[in-house]
C-alpha cells in the first residue's frame, strides 16, 4: 500500500454535531482501485455503514463493513473468495498542534487514531477496516506447502559434511 488512499470521504468535525451516520458504497471503478490498493484479485461488493459521535474523550467511529472479495492463495495464487461482515469501533482524538513535532508510536490496540486538519476521512477508515478484516495468509482449499527435497549435490550441509570428512583424513 503506497500513494494516496483509493477511497476518500472526508467529513469536518463541525459537521458531526450530536452524531453523523454515513453509508459508503463505492462504484465499480472505486472498488477496482481499492482492490489494487489491497492487492486483491477483485472486490465485487463493498459497503461501509459508519457513525461518528462525540465521546467522553474525542469522538467514536463505529460501523460495519461488508464485502465480497477475492484474494490470491499465498501458495498457488489460486483465487480465494472472502466474504467480510464485521463491526468495528475506534476512538478518535484531535491532534494537538504542540505535539506536531513529536511522533508517538503505540502498540496499544486501544490507542485512539489522530484527527488531523479538523477532518475525518471515512473512506480511509473503511478501507483500513477492510484491510484488517482480510485473511493475511489466504489459502485455497487443499493447498499445502511442501518443502522441496534437498539434493545432496547442492545442499550446503552436504558441502560442510564433505569438508569435515576431508579435514578428518589429514
Amino acid at each position: 500500500m503506497s500513494g494516496a488512499p483509493p477511497l476518500s470521504e472526508p467529513i469536518r468535525l463541525n459537521q458531526i454535531g450530536a452524531g453523523l451516520t454515513r453509508r459508503i458504497e463505492p462504484d465499480e471503478a472505486q472498488r477496482r482501485a481499492v482492490a489494487r490498493w489491497l492487492d486483491l484479485q477483485s472486490l465485487d461488493a463493498f459497503v461501509a455503514e459508519m457513525t461518528v459521535a462525540p465521546a467522553p474523550v474525542g469522538w467514536s467511529l463505529s460501523g460495519r463493513i461488508m464485502a465480497d472479495a477475492v484474494q490470491s492463495c499465498g501458495l498457488t495464487l489460486a483465487p480465494v473468495p472472502a466474504r467480510i461482515d464485521q463491526t468495528f469501533r475506534i476512538g478518535l482524538v484531535e491532534a494537538r498542534e504542540n505535539d506536531a513535532s513529536e511522533v508517538e508510536v503505540s502498540l496499544d490496540d486501544d490507542a485512539p487514531d489522530l484527527i488531523e486538519d479538523g477532518r475525518i476521512d471515512l473512506g480511509h477508515h473503511a478501507v483500513e477496516q477492510l484491510s484488517l478484516a482480510l485473511d493475511p495468509f489466504p489459502r485455497a482449499p487443499g493447498a499445502e506447502f511442501t518443502p522441496p527435497e534437498e539434493s545432496a549435490e547442492i545442499s550446503p550441509f552436504a558441502v560442510l559434511k564433505s569438508l569435515k570428512r576431508d579435514g578428518d583424513g589429514a
